[in-house]
């Protein structure tokens, strides 16, 4: 039998596989499509403190590889997530695995409201904080917090000193270098990274001559960055201690492996299960395979294990 079992930044999971934010909705969506055994964690959809609408219709597009997506963000606030949203799935699933809660916000201090409010709930199942930076910064003209590694490092900061929680920062690839933004969140107080997070994307429709998406621009997703996400975890891994979630064209167990070699401890499977709904179940199931047949008694052996 191989040990499954994983810790990522102080958030304890029985496998290593969990599901990406905004391809699963809140946790119970797919409470009869997908074993939730096989999964060590949920992480949901975004939540930031008020109740946001998300962006205008059309919000998603097909692309050869992937997928191109501007849903906006689209959720209830933070406080009805927690109240209502929290207790209907750990009253939809059995054994329901703990919630890694992605949240968002339009300044430093939403962010740290957002991550209190949840802590405050104090609901046994919300189990861990992943920080999605690719917003943008209302207070500094529209800049992302994950282009500038000063702001980066103030809202995680500031987030840190909300919550005693487990701390993920989710990174965006489309930076130069990513070692000063791993450094910020290493010295800000995060406990862990999420890579990667989509790569900014625009889909035009040659008769009509007009952006496809509602919001004009999205984020693509799918196997087409997969060999993106490699790398960010492949470099991440050499220059940082914090352990990393990582995500990126997930669709069957060999990818989860790669990730892993590359240097995640853990990883989260999300455009897949749109087409997939059982995906992640799989990928638990490989992966143990792979652990099986190759003698690596714990998954946790595959971490950083590329032959160089």
């Amino acid at each position: 039998m191989v040990d499954l079992s994983v810790n990522v930044g102080g958030l304890a999971m029985r496998t290593p596989v969990t599901t990406a934010s905004g391809t699963f909705g809140y946790g119970a969506e797919y409470a009869d499509a997908l074993d939730y055994a096989k999964l060590g964690a949920v992480t949901v959809k975004g939540v930031r403190m008020e109740e946001w609408p998300g962006n205008p219709m059309p919000r998603h597009c097909e692309v050869f590889g992937g997928l191109v997506n501007a849903i906006g963000l689209q959720g209830p606030g933070a406080a009805p997530f927690a109240e209502h949203y929290v207790p209907h799935y750990a009253e939809s699933v059995k054994d329901a695995p703990p919630l890694i809660v992605n949240i968002w916000g339009g300044s430093v201090n939403e962010y740290a409201e957002t991550a209190a409010t949840l802590t405050k709930a104090a609901h046994p199942l919300i189990a861990a904080i992943e920080m999605n930076v690719s917003c943008p910064n209302v207070k500094a003209g529209g800049h992302t917090f994950g282009q500038d590694p000063k702001i980066l490092a103030e809202v995680v900061k500031a987030v840190r000193a909300a919550t005693a929680l487990p701390l993920f920062v989710k990174l965006a690839p489309n930076v130069p270098d990513l070692r000063p933004y791993v450094a910020a969140c290493e010295e800000a107080g995060a406990d862990a990274l999420s890579l990667i997070n989509t790569i900014p994307a625009m889909v035009i429709d040659v008769k009509t001559r007009k952006p496809v998406l509602g919001n004009k621009t999205g984020g693509l997703s799918g196997r087409c960055v997969h060999p993106v996400a490699v790398k960010c975890v492949y470099d991440a891994h050499r220059f940082s201690k914090l352990p990393i979630l990582a995500m990126g064209g997930v669709y069957d167990a060999n990818d989860a492996i790669e990730l892993m070699l590359a240097g995640a401890s853990a990883v989260a499977v999300g455009t897949a299960t749109f087409t997939n709904p059982n995906a992640a179940a799989e990928v638990c199931d490989g992966i143990a395979a792979y652990c099986e047949a190759n003698g690596f008694a714990s998954v946790r052996e595959l971490t950083g294990a590329l032959a160089e």
